[in-house]
């Protein structure tokens, strides 16, 4: 019986020796003193996506030299669980594949994690470790450890506040209207021969005035070019030009008083600019490039050749034979006063647009109907008036863009994206349709497909960028988004800043954006006072969020922003 004892009590001894010797019972036994870091803690979502980057160390003298250990990070969640790649770990005495950790001086290890899917049930999770020895087929387990707690997903509070683009209308309340005339002199002479009055060019200007009259223009002014042709002596063509533009200012003043006119405000000189040329060399030179004069040629190169008008006109006439038929055929042209009338017309008012749009949009023009549009700010009313303006003028790809914006609006996604697509029909690669067509995509989940079509519009405006900003917000590309963003201060572009880790600049732009009242605006202002572990500024812009959108109390109690203020009072207060 005695040696019996003794044998069973060598047996243990050699039990507990092989035990000892694997090392493994005593790397269960410190495993506590084994330290981890998370980066970033609480765990972010960033693009759609979770990764996390973790760094441990190991003191001396607890891991076995003939151990693989092998560290699974695990998010664990409601209803579920997702394993990242694992870390492996070797002793000193192992041949293979892993990082080696001394026994003597135990060691550190860096992990960064692959990109997992973020999805709506880890916004509630955390982050744990399950760590396994082995030395050779004997495996223990050591006791998991969570290394951190929650999901911050701030990045999903991006707004779809994308800013489409109109057709705009080339509606004018004023059209600028002219009509040139010419009266035309014989040699120094100044007076308006009555045949001149009576022309064919001067009825086309009379019928002019008489339209507009009746059309109601506002007839602003006259001009009046008088020349004089560039023979004889300059002082005399000089006085000639000044007489023919007074006298053919006197021969309209006429015309205007006469009652078959009767354009009052034309009846006094004030009405009349008038500009005199003493000799018409570059009307000259205009006429005889456009004539078949023989030696045409050497006339134009003395024009070249002699700055000085005497010296001109001494050269062309030594011509004789070709003077002869420039005298018959250029110099009467030039003789003249040529007179332009300006006026503008007037378009029809706001308030009979508006009238007009209402019972009887047919009647107006297409710049008109979409014109009439901008003068109401009811949604609903505006879409009734650019479906009027598709329906008249099926053609105009604005009528069909400017339907399908207003759909935008309305969040009608199918329906917008029918007429935009008509609209891209009419007109191909248009900046300004691709530009919309970019929402639909992005509001169906397409982010590449809108950001294809976006950077087809880049043409289109500010606007554009802008809504490539919201896409970078999503992809996590914060520093982008900014740069997208420009000068729009907004709710998105302050959320840009402030997932780019600058607070005080989100706190500035939504202070300063429309949004500035909003409820989910204090909420990020909240969010922004818990990075800055101000908890006056948490708590000050919670509390106002959650008095305009009740909503908000329990979106905060899950937040991983506010995890370290759970055990606040005041944070406690609000959320419970």
């Amino acid at each position: 019986m005695k040696r019996s004892l003794q044998t069973l009590g060598l047996a243990l001894i050699a039990a507990i020796g092989l035990n000892s010797c694997d090392g493994l019972g005593k790397l269960v036994k410190n495993a506590d003193k084994i330290t981890y870091k998370v980066t970033p803690d609480p765990m972010e979502m960033h693009g759609d996506s979770i990764a996390v980057s973790i760094s441990g160390t190991y003191p001396a003298k607890i891991f076995p030299k003939k151990a693989v250990v092998t560290t699974i990070p695990v998010i664990k969640y409601n209803g579920g669980e997702k394993a990242l790649k694992p870390v492996v770990l070797i002793g000193e005495k192992v041949e293979g594949t892993g990082q080696k950790i001394t026994n003597a001086t135990g060691g550190s290890f860096n992990y960064t994690s692959e990109k997992i899917a973020y999805t709506p049930e880890m916004k509630v999770a955390t982050l744990e470790l399950k760590v396994g020895g082995q030395v050779k087929k004997k495996v223990k387990d050591l006791p998991a450890k969570k290394v951190a707690d929650g999901t911050i997903i701030t990045p999903l509070l991006v707004k779809n506040d994308e800013k489409a683009l109109i057709g705009k209308d080339k509606f004018v309340k004023t059209i600028p209207r002219s009509q040139t005339t010419n009266i035309f002199f014989t040699i120094n002479q100044s007076q308006v021969r009555p045949a001149e009055m009576n022309s064919a060019d001067m009825k086309t200007f009379k019928e002019f005035t008489s339209n507009g009259i009746a059309k109601g223009f506002d007839f602003k002014n006259m001009n009046v070019s008088a020349y004089a042709s560039p023979d004889g002596e300059l002082t005399l063509n000089g006085n000639l030009a000044e007489n023919r533009a007074k006298e053919a200012t006197k021969a309209m003043i006429a015309m205007f008083k006469d009652k078959k006119m009767k354009l009052d405000v034309a009846t006094t000189d004030a009405f009349y600019n008038k500009v005199t040329t003493a000799e018409d060399w570059d009307g000259f030179k205009k006429e005889m490039e456009a004539s078949s004069i023989p030696d045409k040629d050497l006339i134009l190169r003395v024009l070249t050749m002699y700055p000085d008008g005497d010296t001109r006109e001494r050269e062309i006439k030594n011509l004789s034979k070709t003077y002869t038929e420039v005298a018959d055929k250029i110099l009467p042209k030039l003789r003249r006063a040529v007179l332009t009338l300006n006026a503008e017309e007037k378009s029809r008012t706001d308030e009979q647009i508006k009238a007009l749009a209402a019972v009887s949009a047919d009647s107006l023009s297409v710049e008109e109907i979409l014109y009439a549009a901008t003068l109401t700010t009811d949604i609903n009313a505006k879409l009734e008036i650019y479906k009027k303006a598709e329906a008249k003028y099926s053609n105009d790809w604005r009528t069909s863009n400017n339907v399908g914006m207003i759909y935008l609006m309305q969040n009608k996604l199918n329906d917008a994206e029918t007429h935009l697509k008509k609209a891209d029909a009419l007109s191909a690669n248009n900046a300004v349709v691709n530009n919309n067509l970019g929402i639909v995509a992005r509001w169906k989940g397409d982010r590449k497909g809108a950001m294809e079509l976006y950077k087809k519009a880049t043409n289109g405006g500010p606007e554009v960028s802008y809504n490539m900003g919201i896409i970078e917000i999503q992809n996590g590309n914060y520093a982008a988004a900014i740069s997208n963003f420009g000068s729009y201060d907004t709710f998105n572009s302050a959320l840009a800043k402030l997932l780019n880790k600058n607070n005080d600049g989100a706190m500035s732009t939504i202070d300063n954006s429309a949004d500035k009242d909003a409820a989910v605006s204090f909420y990020l202002k909240a969010i922004a006072g818990a990075r800055q572990d101000k908890a006056d500024v948490l708590n000050n812009n919670l509390r106002t969020a959650i008095q305009k959108d009740a909503s908000f109390k329990a979106m905060a109690k899950d937040d991983a922003e506010f995890i370290k203020f759970r055990e606040n009072a005041d944070f406690k207060a609000m959320v419970n």
